[in-house]
């Protein structure tokens, strides 16, 4: 197995949502100057990292953290794709709601069964399910087939569409995935082997295996 390639998977930087504390989804928000910042720093973490190609959202806030990267990483030549499909989970009802505020109103336990459940959607949204259920068409009709050919790609989207597809990479249960939670602008750099049909392979990236992984989660060397 000598064709390797780099799937490199980051959050936005803080949304002026996030900072707020509000459930954002498809609302369209900036970033905050710290989100800023945060994107800056993760395009410095990866100046190192080859890049051929970059994949994002159809929200503001991916797409002025991928462009963000892409410059501060001198990567400005990259080609992009966006795609509604990499878009945060949709939050139906409670978009734009302080989630501190909905918790009185709804009540904690239901908002942390619409938060944190792996199938129950919150009122006219999406499940973590449904998310992952629009993202890994997506990715393996577009992206798959770049990181086939060996190309180093970068995606970077949201908590949620990201979750769906680092619970593919990492083989997780969906009691696991409910778990983990992806901080802004912290890049997650995947090595994935190309593999022959009848070894172990991932079951969402069909020809790929997982040969290492790491977070780059400090300042850059």
């Amino acid at each position: 197995m000598d064709k390797t390639a780099l799937l490199i998977l980051v959050r936005h930087g803080e949304s002026v949502w996030n900072k707020e504390n509000r459930f954002t989804g498809w609302v369209d928000v900036d970033l905050s100057p710290r989100g800023e910042e945060e994107a800056r720093m993760a395009g410095k973490q990866l100046a190192a990292y080859p890049v051929s190609r970059a994949f994002t959202s159809n929200l503001m806030r991916a797409q002025k953290t991928l462009s963000l990267i892409l410059e501060t990483s001198g990567h400005r030549s990259v080609p992009v794709e966006k795609s509604e499909a990499l878009n945060e989970r949709h939050y139906g009802d409670l978009q734009g709601l302080n989630k501190d505020e909905t918790a009185k109103k709804y009540g904690a336990e239901q908002v942390h069964i619409w938060r944190r459940s792996y199938d129950v959607a919150p009122p006219g949204g999406e499940s973590l399910k449904m998310t992952k259920d629009r993202v890994l068409p997506y990715v393996h009709a577009s992206i798959l087939p770049a990181l086939l050919r060996g190309e180093n790609c970068l995606v970077v989207a949201h908590g949620n569409s990201l979750r769906a597809i680092v619970m593919e990479l990492d083989r997780m249960t969906r009691e696991q995935i409910l778990e983990l939670n992806i901080p802004t602008a912290t890049p997650i750099v995947y090595t994935l082997g190309l593999v022959s049909p009848e070894k172990e392979q991932i079951p969402g990236l069909p020809g790929l295996t997982v040969l290492g992984k790491k977070i780059l989660d400090g300042p850059p060397c």
